[in-house]
């Protein structure tokens, strides 16, 4: 078997045995590579100096990119193959080259595509406290009067909520209560009058 690979292996000219080099090597390299994205590749231990918080806030998702290590991997995944089939199909070898060019290229085009359009489906959880303006809710802990100190209510903002809030009612707003959100403190205390 070895001499039948070896007689194989001489009996193609260099720019075949490059094409099948290439195919094969980066075939390798793209089966391992689908593997671990699909088996775990993911790095979980790692250990991050940094604002967890600000790092969210100021994640769009995954941007626009061309060169990546997946990218290049998948080009000469096709550029290999492609080169390979050309030159079966009685293609020159610079032809060849130029056709498995323009499709590594657009495979790596449309990689870069789909990993964009995966970065898009982002979801950002946070609670933006500035929808809860104008909601009602209920009284979920007494609201001293005046904004002597702060008690809590249940409201619809992006899901049940349990939110601090105060009042500038003269009286007490008791439990179950509706009121309804007037203004926000500090980006985190509803200001709400009963209804």
């Amino acid at each position: 078997m070895i001499l039948s690979i070896s007689n194989w292996w001489s009996d193609m000219s260099m720019v075949e045995q490059v094409f099948w080099g290439i195919a094969i090597l980066f075939s390798f390299f793209f089966v391992i590579q689908t593997v671990l994205t699909f088996f775990g590749g993911d790095v979980e231990d790692m250990d991050v100096d940094g604002d967890a918080d600000t790092a969210i806030d100021g994640d769009g998702g995954i941007d626009f990119q061309f060169l990546s290590l997946k990218n290049l991997i998948a080009f000469f995944t096709i550029f290999g193959w492609t080169g390979i089939i050309c030159l079966h199909s009685g293609y020159s070898p610079g032809i060849s080259a130029l056709i498995a060019t323009v499709a590594g290229l657009i495979m790596m085009f449309i990689m870069a595509s789909i990993m964009y359009m995966m970065g898009k489906l982002v979801e950002d959880g946070s609670l933006k406290i500035k929808n809860a303006l104008g909601k009602s809710g209920s009284v979920y802990l007494p609201i001293p009067a005046k904004r002597s100190a702060m008690g809590k209510i249940q409201i619809q903002v992006q899901g049940l909520q349990t939110l601090d809030a105060v009042t500038d009612h003269e009286t007490d707003i008791p439990t179950g209560a509706i009121v309804t959100v007037v203004d926000i403190l500090n980006n985190q205390i509803l200001v709400v009058k009963p209804n």
